[in-house]
């Protein structure tokens, strides 16, 4: 069992969770104004690693099949019969039950509004079959991780939150663009769904660079409604070089630096904004 479950944590790429819980913290602590109640930050931990690890199982359950033939996937567990598809789904069935149970623990607001969650993370799995907006579908899904982590602490809709997944939804969609330039072939040969197919890997670089431009205006106006402290401002100029080094890492000509690029980039990104937003709030 314990072996099945490295294999499993293996698949969904647990380490890549440092992508959005960053950032669930920072709508939880924008919206305490400070550092929430160990007991929220506990069940909002929980909540973020439980949801994310059952969109990406889900993930990788519905695309077993175009894994098994693409030769940069094929080596998966679910291709490779390391695990069964039932073990999978008990997995991903185990997540929802303990995210159902983190967001009861948050309050009633967020309880409520937890299937809704369920559904935009685990429809994303299907949108690469029949639009080129994969990508942005993927963001928002991410894009809750600031919106929950505020409407944990401060149950109701707001403008900086909403900023804030704005923001992300559009870093996740600009990295994930990069990302798909690996599978360009592939995508077109087997009529998959995404921007470098759909307007080839050179503007698919441009769109996504374009799209981490749109990132640092949402991230600048949610600091400005949040009255962030000027910290915060100059940071942003430090997480838009960040961005700015992915994008010169990767060449249409080149794309051997992806992997670097996706990983190593975007994981600083995240938490030099979490680490910008505690230097800007009123304990400081």
């Amino acid at each position: 069992m314990f072996e099945k479950l490295k294999i499993t944590l293996n698949m969904i790429k647990f380490e890549h969770s440092i992508f959005a819980l960053p950032f669930a913290f920072i709508g939880a602590f924008l919206a305490q104004k400070g550092i929430p109640p160990l007991e929220k930050c506990f069940w909002i931990l929980i909540a973020m690693v439980s949801i994310r690890s059952a969109a990406m199982a889900f993930n990788r359950v519905v695309d077993m099949d175009i894994d098994a033939k693409n030769p940069r996937t094929k080596d998966r567990a679910l291709p490779k019969g390391l695990l069964t598809t039932r073990w999978v789904h008990g997995f991903i069935a185990s997540c929802i039950i303990v995210f159902f149970i983190s967001t009861y623990h948050l309050n009633q607001f967020v309880f409520h509004l937890s299937p809704y969650a369920v559904i935009i993370a685990t429809v994303y799995s299907y949108t690469k079959r029949f639009t080129w907006l994969t990508h942005l579908f993927l963001g928002i899904a991410i894009g809750l991780a600031p919106l929950g982590g505020w409407l944990a602490i401060k149950p109701s809709f707001e403008i900086t939150p909403l900023l804030l997944m704005a923001g992300v939804a559009f870093w996740v969609a600009g990295f994930d663009i990069i990302y798909a330039c690996l599978d360009y072939e592939f995508d077109k040969k087997y009529k998959i769904h995404s921007i470098p197919v759909r307007f080839g890997i050179k503007n698919a670089l441009y769109i996504s660079a374009f799209s981490h431009f749109i990132t640092i205006l949402c991230f600048y106006f949610a600091g400005k409604c949040a009255q962030l402290k000027p910290i915060y401002f100059y940071g942003l100029i430090a997480t838009g070089l960040i961005l700015m080094g992915e994008h010169l890492l990767v060449k249409p000509s080149d794309l051997s630096k992806v992997n670097v690029a996706f990983f190593t980039f975007n994981g600083i990104f995240s938490i030099v904004m979490f680490l910008l937003v505690c230097l800007s709030l009123p304990w400081i």
